[in-house]
């Protein structure tokens, strides 16, 4: 009755306490979702691209297989070399980061530098190594917003500041942007840092300034470039504009209805070969809807849909408000380019050039996007990093009590002895007295 087994508990709590490992569900969220749309992509980009590439160059007709793999693989290794710095290295990564995409953006009017394609000078680089800064810009805009508005919500005069840093630094680069000419990426810098602005509370008064005066911007802006003025018409009714401006709205259109709810089965689309441009980037949605039919599409959008979900749970469990807007901001930067594309291919919104995130060929898309993911990881590991912190200390506290409890539960025990053995000599001593 004396005997406690003292150890055997406690030694089962620490082994249990080390086994605790916590990973949050919107890690495995964003990482699944993305091999997924990554995997898609390869099939995507090969069937779109293969039979245009055997008449064209005469090879096997995989080399944007092979590229859209490589850059695939190079894009998760940042993404992981991002996630493991954490986000106290992306804060101190931001001013460098800025400064390199400014200049890289001025590099493209350089002559020598830029290269030009489809009516637009938006690249560096010669030949199959080319990089288009402005995606770039895109992650660059998002760490520094995140910096600039982090913790003055609250104080007016500090937001006051922090918005005129942001609307000079961001409009700076919207204006080089722009110029390229580049009217889709300016739309997703504006649309993303205005999500930023939103999150960090700034009421809803100033951001509807801001919406009418970008909305002012963009039809100045294409009443003086005619593209962009053709774009923000023929969507209405691409069907006019058929042999203009309306060609790749109506093939899309024709392509995603071809297919049907099961579609064509894969490479078993023939509008990609003849009739569709640009089917392995911009509009690569419109070949899913042929060969994987509606039911494609719709598993491409619960896709991003899954995405947005774990990066807007990752936003509220941040731990500050720093960690917060940088997945905040990350999560609309996706989500802003997905509804751009999915929109423009549907007719639904303008045609802006605006790629498929993880889906549409493009190495500088793919490395972009993918370290842009990488933040987000990096924000859902630092929360469950606290987590851990607070389930060890809960085991630690757990296991003091334990231990506490068993020692004094022996003591008691000793005690208890002690009086049982004083007890047994009092009553010998009475009797023998007694005799």
């Amino acid at each position: 009755m004396a005997t406690v087994p003292a150890a055997a508990p406690s030694t089962a709590l620490r082994g249990r306490a080390k086994r605790v490992r916590i990973v949050s569900i919107e890690h495995s969220i964003l990482v699944t979702a993305t091999l997924c749309l990554l995997a898609l992509g390869a099939v995507m980009v090969y069937s779109a691209s293969a039979p245009s590439l055997l008449v064209t160059s005469g090879g096997s007709g995989t080399s944007q297989l092979i590229s859209f793999a490589a850059w695939s693989i190079v894009g998760l290794a940042a993404m992981e070399i991002v996630a493991r710095r954490g986000v106290s290295a992306l804060r101190s990564l931001t001013g460098p980061l800025l400064a390199v995409a400014f200049l890289l953006l001025l590099a493209v009017k350089a002559p020598g530098l830029g290269h030009a394609a489809y009516g637009a000078q938006r690249w560096i680089g010669a030949g199959p190594f080319r990089f288009e800064p402005s995606e770039l810009m895109k992650l660059a805009l998002v760490l520094y917003s995140a910096q600039v508005l982090a913790g003055r919500a609250t104080e007016p005069e500090r937001l006051r500041v922090a918005l005129k840093r942001l609307l000079i630094v961001a409009g700076a680069a919207a204006a080089l942007v722009v110029t390229q000419p580049d009217l889709g990426t300016t739309l997703v810098i504006v649309f993303s840092l205005t999500a930023m602005v939103f999150a960090s509370g700034v009421p809803l008064r100033i951001l509807g300034v801001g919406a009418l005066g970008v909305i002012a911007l963009v039809l100045i802006f294409a009443a003086f470039k005619p593209y962009a003025l053709a774009r923000l018409t023929s969507f209405v009714d691409p069907w006019a504009h058929y042999a203009s401006s309306g060609y790749q709205a109506v093939w899309g259109q024709i392509a995603i209805g071809s297919g049907g709810l099961l579609g064509q089965g894969p490479g078993g689309g023939v509008t990609k070969d003849l009739y569709l441009p640009n089917g392995s980037t911009d509009f690569i949605l419109a070949v899913i809807g042929e060969e994987l039919g509606v039911l494609g599409i719709c598993a491409v959008l619960s896709l991003y849909g899954l995405l947005i979900y774990a990066g807007l749970r990752t936003a509220k469990a941040a731990m500050d408000s720093y960690s917060m807007l940088l997945a905040a901001g990350v999560t609309s930067l996706l989500a802003v380019q997905a509804i751009l594309n999915v929109f423009a291919v549907l007719s639904l919104a303008p045609l802006t050039g605006v790629p498929l995130p993880f889906v549409s060929y493009g190495s500088s898309s793919l490395l972009v996007m993918l370290s842009a993911l990488g933040v987000l990881l990096a924000v859902s590991r630092e929360h469950a990093a606290g987590l851990r912190l607070v389930e060890r200390t809960r085991a630690q506290n757990a296991r003091r009590s334990e231990d506490g409890r068993l020692a004094t539960d022996s003591d008691r025990s000793r005690w208890d002895g002690r009086s049982r053995h004083a007890g047994t000599r009092d009553r010998r001593r009475a009797r023998g007295a007694a005799g």
